[in-house]
């Protein structure tokens, strides 16, 4: 009884913390709570989500729905990291029971990750709420692709709760994922930023006929979200969208060293405490190299020595060295430009460790998926300058931010 009262009383107290924050925003669950869940009454809905699917009280949107008298949920269907979160990063998943509603779970990120028609079977609207971090590499948005196409394909529903970009919807970097380098890392033709929330790349993606077949498409909007919002200012809390993306800030980290990251040529900070926020190795000297990426004075960012031991994966139990990345100027900061710039200084410095002549061939197809194309790699390689490949880096930009705005949502 007093383990009871006590768990009542503590989250009463969560909730009285969630309410006092100053959120600025409501989400597409919060939108679809106020239309009493019209769109979805009398329909069979199968919900794709994982634990970033809240409403803004950080209710489950799986216990949301399930609790809602004139909503019948009848399946969930899980991504990578799965509906709960509890598996790692390229963990195949199995379909289970989800033990709070009883409801079947269908794995997405197993043996295959579109729904196949017998997941579908008495469905009859798919909802898709995940929370992505606005980089083409992270696997929900592919994950929302293909469930599109699968429902497109099984002539049913496709409603999207829509989320902020957490980058927010003014930065685009990159260039469009090219034939041949098409996969579940870069599963559309969109630069590395897309700078649009999963709502409005999900009708760019319908409108465009990126998907193998047009679908019956709602997006249920946000309110009082702004293009110029990242995640911090929304006032919304964080929910981690994987093991290695904590807290909001993470999300502006990823870009910053996750292409590198694949090669696992030096730690970028998964497995310590700063994932995505550092570059570091045992053959580096900190002070060196945070001189010389400080000399390139990269608007928005400074570099700090660091040294540290990670716990797990690229350097475990090892000392390294190398700098932390602060983000000084969220508006100025090039994201993804640090990463070559880094492997640029450090082949000045240590010519006998120039990334693509040191790091394990056998990933470099990886490192050409999450770039989008293996001419990133070849150009960079000749000189390990990153002038050799800034141009086509950014080539598709203006284009592609000029198509986009036509399925602008928000201001």
């Amino acid at each position: 009884m007093k383990r009871t009262i006590l768990l009542a009383i503590f989250s009463a107290a969560i909730l009285a913390n969630v309410q006092a924050q100053k959120i600025k925003i409501k989400t597409g669950i919060e939108v679809l709570k106020e239309q009493n869940f019209k769109c979805l009454e009398g329909k069979r809905v199968g919900l794709i989500t994982n634990p970033t699917g809240v409403d803004n009280q950080l209710k489950s949107t799986i216990d949301v729905l399930f609790e809602s008298p004139n909503v019948q949920l009848v399946a969930l269907y899980g991504p990578e990291h799965g509906v709960r979160g509890d598996a790692h990063a390229g963990d195949k998943i199995e379909s289970n029971v989800d033990p709070g509603t009883g409801v079947p779970v269908h794995s997405l990120y197993g043996k295959t990750r579109k729904p196949t028609p017998e997941m579908l079977e008495g469905v009859d609207v798919l909802v898709y709420d995940i929370q992505d971090i606005g980089c083409r590499s992270f696997t929900y948005i592919s994950t929302m692709g293909v469930a599109m196409e699968a429902a497109a394909e099984a002539n049913i529903e496709f409603i999207v709760l829509d989320r902020p970009n957490p980058l927010g919807g003014l930065k685009i970097e990159g260039n469009l994922a090219e034939d041949g380098y098409i996969s579940f890392v870069s599963q559309f033709k969109i630069p590395y930023l897309y700078g649009l929330t999963c709502g409005e790349l999900a009708i760019m993606l319908n409108e465009e006929n990126m998907l193998g077949k047009k679908c019956n498409l709602q997006v249920v909007k946000m309110k009082g979200w702004k293009r110029k919002m990242d995640y911090v200012a929304t006032g919304l809390q964080w929910v981690p969208s994987s093991p290695h993306i904590p807290h909001p800030h993470s999300a502006f980290f990823y870009p910053v060293s996750g292409i590198l990251g694949e090669l696992g040529y030096m730690s970028i900070g998964v497995g310590y405490t700063i994932p995505f926020q550092m570059f570091a190795t045992s053959w580096i000297n900190a002070e060196q190299l945070a001189k010389n990426m400080n000399a390139l004075q990269l608007p928005g960012f400074i570099f700090r020595p660091i040294h540290l031991k990670p716990f797990y994966s690229v350097g475990k139990g090892e000392q390294l060295q190398g700098v932390q990345v602060h983000i000084v100027d969220y508006e100025k900061a090039r994201l993804s430009e640090v990463q070559f710039l880094l492997m640029q200084e450090v082949a000045k410095l240590y010519p006998d460790h120039a990334v693509f002549d040191h790091a394990d061939k056998g990933r470099f197809r990886m490192f050409d998926l999450v770039s989008g194309s293996n001419r990133i790699r070849e150009d960079f390689s000749k000189n390990n300058s990153w002038e050799d490949i800034k141009d086509y880096w950014y080539k598709d930009v203006d284009s592609f931010r000029n198509l986009s705005k036509k399925y602008y949502l928000y201001k």
